[in-house]
């Protein structure tokens, strides 16, 4: 056991297993067949021999460095990298140096910065003269919207590519392609996993081969201090860390994802809605920042159609306060099933915003008199409230033919009720009374 301690650690841990597996020719790269199949965008782009500035964009470990390293070598080109994380003016200005040796060589140079979006304004800024030059091809690695976190210079400059998650077969290839390279030093005692094993790691890596490699390489490790050649689930299940999904408190996958929750409720589909929510759960999500958009559904997609939905999803909020995690989290899944059963209507919510923009472009009209309140003499012999009607004292406690919007403003019409729930109801009582002041206001156009 000593001696396949010493073999693994010679031919596995000397060299990480991630770089062992990094591809070396662009046939070999796992994945992103949308982009690297014959005909496909960056496939053609490394036929042409003439490399261009590009933004990567997809979730971790896809392959964006790679592609970067990649591309280097296919064009013979100085690489060159930068990890916005760690870095900043310094390490550009560093790279601007080495690529204009570079230049003054014959040789092209191409720069990859990693996570781009953590770099400032002024940081990115300091690329587009470069760029525009020629002096490097400039290659983008990000996981978040480049839309909201690329400077607008600089993305017009580059084309985005979008990568993806990788597919369940796709990290199936990568655990026998990992296998082969553990076992070329374990011939006498090859690891081995079932199909169930396999199935469940590439389930555990959530779209991402570097972690799904990382696990392995863990895993393989450990199993080798012992002797455990044969990798069980139950073996698995020891060393592999708890899963947590692909999921961003801050970026993309989280906004992605409440997006998601939110128009599966406004779809009335139960379980997407219910499926959503444990998912953010699962990732992490703040259970009170769920509550307080669930309380926004109600009032946005629900509204008048059925009030007991913001009833029932800010109790939901206020049991979650009260009980936490877990036990709070029901109260959250059975208000989200309410809302996406209960009928629906945005009517409350579209006129709100059909008042808003109306007031916000209108000028300050004067509130009429009888709806001012008198309460000095100055007041009422001014007419404040003189000719109000009050509305208890008159027949249906409605004053028919009462006007309450300003002098010469026209009737908007913003809440018009949807045919579902309480609305409907809603919309009845709308037409009665409507009805009521045309009747009061043809009577008084008779008595004149």
């Amino acid at each position: 056991m000593e001696q396949g301690t010493d073999l693994f650690s010679q031919k596995l841990l000397d060299v990480l297993l991630a770089e062992r597996l990094r591809p070396k020719h662009l046939s070999e790269v796992v994945g992103q067949t949308h982009l690297l199949a014959k005909g496909k965008p960056l496939q053609v782009a490394f036929q042409s021999g003439r490399p261009h500035s590009m933004i990567f964009w997809g979730p971790p470990g896809v392959g964006k460095t790679t592609l970067a390293r990649l591309m280097a070598n296919g064009f013979d080109a100085q690489f060159i990298a930068i990890s916005a994380v760690l870095g900043g003016v310094k390490d550009i200005r560093e790279a601007v140096q080495l690529a204009q040796i570079a230049q003054s060589q014959g040789r092209k140079t191409i720069l990859f910065v990693d996570e781009v979006h953590r770099f400032n304004k002024a940081q990115q800024d300091a690329f587009l003269p470069y760029v525009e030059s020629g002096l490097f091809t400039f290659i983008g690695a990000t996981t978040e919207n480049p839309s909201f976190e690329v400077n607008s210079a600089l993305l017009s400059r580059a084309r985005v590519y979008v990568l993806e998650a990788l597919k369940p077969d796709e990290l199936n290839i990568l655990i026998h392609r990992a296998l082969d390279v553990v076992n070329e030093t374990h011939t006498e005692n090859p690891f081995s996993m079932d199909e169930a094993v396999k199935e469940h790691l590439a389930q555990w890596a959530d779209g991402d081969g570097r972690r799904l490699i990382n696990a392995i390489e863990i895993v393989l490790e450990s199993a080798l201090v012992v002797g455990q050649y044969t990798i069980t689930l139950e073996w698995l299940e020891k060393f592999l860390p708890q899963n947590l999904r692909r999921f961003d408190k801050g970026g993309d996958a989280f906004y992605d994802q409440i997006s998601a929750l939110h128009k599966s409720v406004r779809g009335s589909h139960p379980d997407a809605a219910l499926y959503w929510l444990t998912r953010m759960l699962d990732g992490g999500a703040d259970p009170k920042y769920l509550a307080r958009r669930i309380v926004r559904m109600a009032w946005e997609d629900i509204g008048l159609a059925d009030p007991r939905a913001m009833q029932i999803a800010n109790d939901a909020a206020a049991t979650y306060e009260r009980l936490g995690s877990p036990e709070g989290e029901l109260a959250l899944a059975q208000a989200v099933i309410y809302l996406a059963v209960a009928a629906k209507s945005n009517a409350g919510y579209m006129a709100y915003n059909a008042a808003r923009a109306f007031v916000k472009h209108d000028k300050s009209r004067s509130v009429p008199l009888h709806l001012r309140n008198a309460p000095t003499e100055l007041m009422k012999s001014l007419g404040y409230g003189k000719t109000y009607r009050y509305a208890h004292d008159e027949p249906n406690a409605y004053a028919a033919g009462e006007t309450y919007l300003p002098e010469g403003m026209d009737e908007p019409n913003w809440y018009q009720p949807v045919p579902r729930g309480l609305e409907l109801q809603i919309t009845e009582k709308l037409a009665r009374l409507r009805q009521w002041d045309k009747e009061a206001l043809s009577s008084d156009k008779n008595k004149r």
